[in-house]
């Protein structure tokens, strides 16, 4: 889904009044945080159960009342985006997950309040209600703290923005072993294959009594394979290359949408360009490996160090290497895992942010290399114009031997640009000036293992996997046959 947004919102930032209708929230408070070990990029994507937008019979034909709209994290992803943005892991975090209670703030902000909660050593609460009790800068420190993986953003998407998406694609095809009738989501459909619209997506996503083992991390296991689809439908509906489409689907979503007040529009947009040319199969969707809680078997905690291993692949963009596995659900893959050689990104990890500047005076230059340069891990702060366009040569300037390894990384991506170091330049930043004899980047490296290339592996499926294949997602003592 933040594939599909992030493109869709990031393409058309022009338009100032859908930009303006999304709603931001400031995060604060998140305490010590991890480090960047990468230029890749972590998201936060999450559905908060948020009812805004829904009218009441609405609310009563979808079975989304008030029991189920209070803002808690009902669906939780950290989305990982590759340095050279080849590879996109999803993993998700189950909301049952128990964790500390940590310390965080009262506020408000996309429409909601929360009360703040007090840190509280040795007591446990769901991850789920982090976002109800500290909104969504408690959600943030929480999954830090507890993964290691420093996020960069996060996006919630509500009830309303999820129907619109599916409808604008199109719709997705689901496929169900035998004919379900749930009462609680009000998912009615009989065996086969269906072509869905958005409500009835919805009801699919939050389906989780009567079918398999009743679990909500069985219901994670079918979401997968949905979005797997949805990934399908974005392709095969020509989204990411209409204009046209674009646009209705921004006008449509974008209000529906909450991120941090952090997330510009020139990130956006260099994120979504940066994106565009990812395939399904090179999407991974994994969970984290977690065990039943002793204490209340209808949660869960993470199971280690299986989850410790994969939070720090993620963390460092490193392959997994020689891990037991964790348990899985029935039906997932068994294969044995395999070993992969440690990834070594080509961007330094302490990499200086890189302003492009045009200085021949072409039109659309700085943006064209801006966006070329973060699908190859470089963390670029903004686009502009030069002092004046006269130059030939491109130019790396900056200004201390800080950013010399940030110089070298470009001047392999700009074989033929000149580098001078600049008294003044702010500390951190390097400047690249394009000239009139740039055409195009250097040839791009042969794509490194990732932990995208775990999930298989681990109990997950990639992005092209066939809505066939997840059978053993409903497989259970509760659905026929079980």
């Amino acid at each position: 889904m933040v594939l599909l947004v992030g493109a869709v919102v990031g393409g058309y930032l022009k338009y100032r009044s859908i930009w303006n209708s999304i709603h931001r929230v400031t995060v604060t408070g998140l305490g010590k945080r991890p480090p960047r070990y990468t230029g890749a990029l972590n998201l936060l994507v999450f559905g908060s159960g948020s009812v805004a937008g829904i009218t009441s019979q609405q609310k009563h034909a979808w079975h989304v009342g008030n029991d189920y709209g209070d803002a808690v994290a009902e669906t939780l992803m950290i989305v990982h985006i590759s340095p050279g943005r080849h590879q996109v892991t999803v993993m998700n975090i189950p909301r049952d997950t128990i964790v500390p209670v940590y310390g965080c703030t009262r506020g408000s902000g996309g429409g909601t309040s929360w009360p703040g909660q007090q840190a509280s050593p040795g007591s446990i609460e769901q991850i789920g209600a982090t976002l109800s009790y500290g909104g969504p800068a408690c959600l943030w420190k929480t999954v830090e703290h507890q993964t290691g993986i420093r996020i960069d953003h996060f996006i919630e998407l509500s009830y309303l923005g999820l129907i619109r998406i599916v409808n604008d694609i199109g719709g997705v095809n689901v496929c169900l072993p035998f004919t379900v009738n749930n009462a609680n989501s009000g998912l009615r459909l009989t065996a086969g294959q269906h072509h869905i619209n958005g409500v009835t997506f919805l009801e699919f996503w939050r389906t989780r009594e009567n079918i398999g083992t009743g679990s909500d991390l069985q219901r994670i296991q079918r979401d997968d394979f949905l979005l797997a689809q949805v990934l399908k439908g974005v392709v095969h509906s020509g989204l990411l290359s209409n204009p046209v489409k674009l646009v209705q689907m921004v006008n449509g979503t974008a209000s529906t949408l909450t991120t941090d007040s952090a997330l510009t529009q020139s990130g956006m947009l260099q994120t979504a360009e940066s994106l565009r040319g990812v395939s399904g199969r090179a999407v991974q969707l994994i969970t984290a490996p977690n065990i039943p809680y002793p204490a209340n078997l209808n949660w869960v905690e993470f199971s280690q160090p299986s989850a410790s291993r994969l939070f720090h692949a993620i963390a460092h963009d490193s392959a997994l290497a020689g891990a037991a596995r964790h348990p899985v659900a029935a039906g997932q893959p068994g294969a044995a895992k395999p070993v992969y050689p440690a990834a070594v990104s080509a961007v330094p990890a302490t990499q200086a942010k890189v302003e492009v500047l045009n200085g021949s005076g072409a039109a659309g230059k700085a943006v064209a290399v801006a966006a070329a340069l973060t699908r190859r891990g470089f963390q670029v702060a903004g686009t502009g114009d030069a002092a004046n366009f006269s130059y030939t040569r491109s130019v790396i300037e900056y200004g201390s031997a800080a950013e010399l390894p940030t110089v070298a990384a470009l001047r392999r991506q700009v074989p033929g640009a000149a580098v001078r170091r600049v008294a003044g330049l702010p500390s951190g930043t390097v400047d690249l000036i394009i000239g009139s004899d740039f055409t195009r980047l250097a040839p791009r490296a042969r794509p490194r293992p990732s932990p995208g290339s775990l999930a298989a592996a681990d109990g997950g499926i990639s992005g092209g996997a066939s809505c066939k294949s997840d059978a053993g997602a409903f497989a259970g003592p509760l659905s026929p046959g079980g």
